[in-house]
């Protein structure tokens, strides 16, 4: 079927991105101990695990049987992230630990913000034509990380321009929200169409 095949294409892409992206954020963040540049590295191991989680469904003979499970994993995903960038702004407002200037985190995040919307509608698209609430949830996690991606340039900006050190743990609060809101979404499998 073409639209699995589609599906496949797409979460194949999302993967090889996301482990692009991740080695990047982490080695970048380790160099300039951010924890926003961490906690988006990590962010992209969790999109890589959900993308995981549609490619199993998708690989056996019937799709469907597999969707419940591939929503908790995705849903898991979610939760996870929120409790990790929660862990890191709270740790980060009490240490007052400002990171340094990151330019090949601000050129990542860029690039970032510039795929991720796009990738993100066409696996949301697809997967509304094949009915799959697992890769409109998939689709989910992508947008969630453009969101992640602009919070992650503006605080990276904010502290090489301004000294702002607190602008990224502030909005990564808000992002930790919205995942916590797509966790219960896929838990429920309220997704699709």
């Amino acid at each position: 079927m073409v639209l699995v095949r589609r599906v496949r294409l797409l979460v194949a892409a999302t993967i090889t991105y996301n482990v692009v992206e991740a080695v990047v954020a982490l080695t970048a963040g380790a160099a300039a101990s951010s924890g926003a540049l961490i906690g988006f590295g990590l962010d992209s191991v969790i999109e890589v695990a959900s993308a995981v989680a549609v490619a199993w469904q998708f690989s056996g003979r019937d799709p469907e049987t597999r969707e419940r499970q591939a929503l908790k994993a995705i849903a898991i995903s979610f939760f996870a992230l929120a409790i990790y960038v929660t862990g890191e702004a709270v740790s980060t407002f009490f240490t007052a630990a400002a990171p340094e200037s990151s330019k090949t985190g601000i050129v990542l995040a860029a690039v970032s913000l510039a795929v991720m919307p796009a990738l993100s509608a066409a696996q949301r698209r697809a997967g509304r034509e094949l009915g799959s609430a697992s890769a409109v949830a998939d689709s989910r996690q992508t947008l969630l990380c453009t969101y992640l991606s602009a919070v992650l340039l503006a605080g990276l900006l904010l502290n090489t321009l301004f000294g702002w050190w607190w602008a990224d743990p502030a909005v990564a609060l808000a992002i930790a929200g919205v995942a916590v809101k797509e966790g219960r979404t896929a838990w429920r499998g309220q997704h699709c169409c």
